[in-house]
């Protein structure tokens, strides 16, 4: 996710010569250099940013970091993508620093085509969101939320969401290929019927709902399918499961957070 963003934010006129990245591998560092002409090191001392440092790390990971980078903080704004991990910890362990956004992107962002929800703290002033606003939007579409919880419901939505995607593009696949089509074929109906009606969906002003009834002939094949997962309840299953995922955020808020 951070060559996603270092790469957008080149992309979208960002000049190298500003960013720094702190990366621990060695070998990252020398492929991160070679990539994007950016200035690399292996540990904060001093090598964060003057303006804005990025939080680019797992969560179970944050607070060993913030503690390490919190002598280096000279009021900079903090923008965090680790998930769970909420401002007021954050603001704990960088020595009660306040001018925090916490964001989730999700994976499209290697494509330029993510999708983030973003977190502002109390402290942080209207010019810090729209600076984390311009760094997300290298890499996608941004949505501000009112309410830090939210922040769970778009990991379970669209921080999750795109491995939901690949599982039903498998279940395709799977069914292609039991009915008689090589791999390649079975891939290429499952990803180009996939990404073809996501973007019809796109690009039309109707509810998904009304196109799909548009492809739903009475009697005819798509109703029969559809008839199958409403009995097997499909829908109401995967709504479920992206319940369990915003549950499982909240967790790892908790459990991390201490």
């Amino acid at each position: 996710m951070a060559s996603a963003l270092i790469g957008g934010m080149l992309q979208q006129g960002f000049d190298a010569s500003e960013l720094r990245v702190v990366e621990v591998s060695a070998e990252a560092r020398e492929r991160m250099r070679k990539q994007f002409g950016v200035a690399v090191a292996a540990a904060v001392d001093g090598a964060i940013g003057e303006d804005v440092v990025l939080l680019a790390v797992k969560p179970q990971q944050m607070r060993e970091v913030a503690r390490a980078m919190q002598p280096h903080l000279r009021g900079q704004l903090v923008v965090s993508i680790a998930a769970g991990i909420r401002t007021g910890d954050l603001s704990r362990w960088l020595g009660n620093h306040g001018r925090i956004v916490r964001a989730m992107p999700n994976t499209p962002a290697l494509l330029r085509a993510g999708i983030s929800g973003l977190f502002a703290a109390p402290q942080a002033a209207p010019a810090d969101i729209q600076a984390a606003e311009r760094i997300l939007q290298a890499v996608g579409a941004v949505i501000v939320l009112d309410r830090e919880e939210q922040l769970d419901g778009i990991t379970a939505v669209s921080g999750s969401g795109p491995a939901y995607v690949f599982y039903f593009i498998e279940a395709l696949q799977q069914a292609a290929a039991e009915l008689g089509f090589s791999p390649e074929q079975a891939r290429n109906l499952a990803q180009e019927t996939f990404t073809g009606a996501a973007r019809l969906a796109a690009a039309s002003a109707d509810p998904v709902e009304t196109l799909r009834a548009r492809v739903t002939s009475k009697a005819g094949t798509t109703e029969a399918a559809l008839k199958s997962m409403e009995a097997n309840e499909v829908k109401r299953r995967v709504v479920e499961a992206i319940h369990a995922a915003a549950r499982r955020s909240k967790e790892l808020g908790d459990e991390f957070g201490k």
